[in-house]
């Protein structure tokens, strides 16, 4: 016969490891679940001062950049396993929470685009499709960045064709939705020496420019094409556009001191001076995306390419979206109209915040389980009373 105190014993012992695992299980949950949607649905789509005036609804649009998927040279196995479930819960928990028409992925899709194999790159489409899943309703476009073909010097042929082919992101493209244009621009092709590249890059963009012209009544337009609805494009690229340095950043999430003082180095921090002018002159941009630096940086450009003429639009650097680039990744949503570019910066749940989140609610939970198991009960009372049960 088993002694009353044993069986009581075992109860409690059964009851606490219960508990305990069931404990475990949650700080889980909410570490590697919960957290993503506690995070982001503190962000949303930015509200338009006032509604199109054609009564269509504004475009909404997420933008991203610099996801680095790792590949077989760099980083360890683990790291690159945690970082891939990083970026896919919290891209995945975005586009439950926000559920927008485009997604823009702002280039370096890929760590070692430039270095690997065609197998090894095969294997890199298959995960970023896996990964950056988009539901039906969404559509994404990526456009390349110097981790997917290379920089300039070293681009071929075969790099530039199979990220073309298999992203279907040629060098220069246009996209039109509800009056809304956006140009996707790929930044190592406005390199302005003449390459086969650039001259496919260059031809596309006088031919945009002219149906832009064309559009907007300008007599100066040549083929006569037309868009449906004229408004000033947003232009899409991995590069940011021409800046000495950082240092114009303000952002709390701009580069670091003394990082930001940096001089960039024209086609290889950023666009080129002659690339930028060429862009913005042929282009009239209301607003432009990139990223490249990994940072965040907002610019108000005001170009003046004659006396009588000036164009003025805002650049938003994108900060990159792998926890391995930065602790605080970020992304940006937009909600777009013919009249209004309208921005929203998202911040994902930092690193640390998971670890102390989960550091503290193991804390609680042993504190809890202490106090539950020590403390009297109707049963332990009775049976170390003497009285019978």
């Amino acid at each position: 016969m088993m002694v009353p105190g044993v069986r009581t014993w075992r109860r409690n012992l059964f009851i606490c490891t219960s508990r305990f695992f069931l404990g475990l299980l949650f700080i889980y949950l909410y570490c590697e679940y919960i957290i993503y949607y506690v995070t982001q649905i503190q962000c949303g789509w930015p509200s338009l001062a006032k509604k199109p005036i054609d009564g269509s609804e504004p475009v909404h649009a997420m933008v991203l950049a610099d996801t680095h998927l790792l590949g077989s040279r760099n980083g360890h196995w683990l790291d690159k396993w945690r970082r891939e479930w990083q970026m896919h819960r919290g891209f995945q928990t975005a586009m439950t929470l926000h559920q927008p028409e485009l997604v823009f992925v702002l280039g370096d899709l890929f760590d070692e685009g430039k270095w690997c194999s065609q197998k090894e790159f095969n294997d890199y489409v298959v995960r970023f499709s896996q990964l950056f899943q988009v539901p039906a309703g969404t559509t994404m476009y990526s456009v390349a960045g110097n981790h997917d073909i290379g920089f300039h010097y070293r681009i071929t042929p075969q790099l530039t064709n199979r990220f073309e082919k298999h992203l279907n992101a040629p060098p220069v493209s246009l996209l039109s939705l509800r009056g809304n244009h956006f140009v996707l621009i790929n930044s190592m092709a406005m390199e302005g020496d003449g390459c086969s590249l650039c001259a496919r890059a260059v031809a596309e963009i006088d031919r945009i420019a002219d149906i832009f012209k064309c559009s907007s009544g300008s007599a100066l337009c040549k083929s006569h094409t037309k868009l449906e609805g004229y408004s000033r494009p947003i232009i899409m690229q991995h590069y940011p556009l021409y800046r000495e340095s950082d240092s114009v950043c303000t952002e709390p999430d701009a580069a670091p001191l003394p990082e930001r003082n940096n001089i960039f180095e024209e086609r290889w921090d950023c666009l080129s001076k002659e690339s930028t002018e060429y862009l913005v002159e042929s282009l009239h941009p209301r607003a432009a995306f990139g990223g490249h630096t990994h940072h965040s940086c907002v610019v108000r450009h005001s170009f003046v390419p004659t006396s009588d003429h000036k164009i003025e639009f805002i650049e938003y650097t994108v900060p990159s979206f792998s926890w391995r680039n930065r602790l605080n990744p970020k992304y940006y949503l937009l909600t777009v109209s013919p009249d209004e570019v309208k921005v929203a910066k998202c911040g994902m749940p930092r690193e640390w915040t998971m670890q102390v989140t989960a550091i503290f609610m193991l804390l609680v939970l042993i504190i809890y389980l202490r106090y539950s198991t020590s403390r009297p009960t109707s049963s332990n009372f009775k049976l170390l009373s003497g009285k019978k049960v």
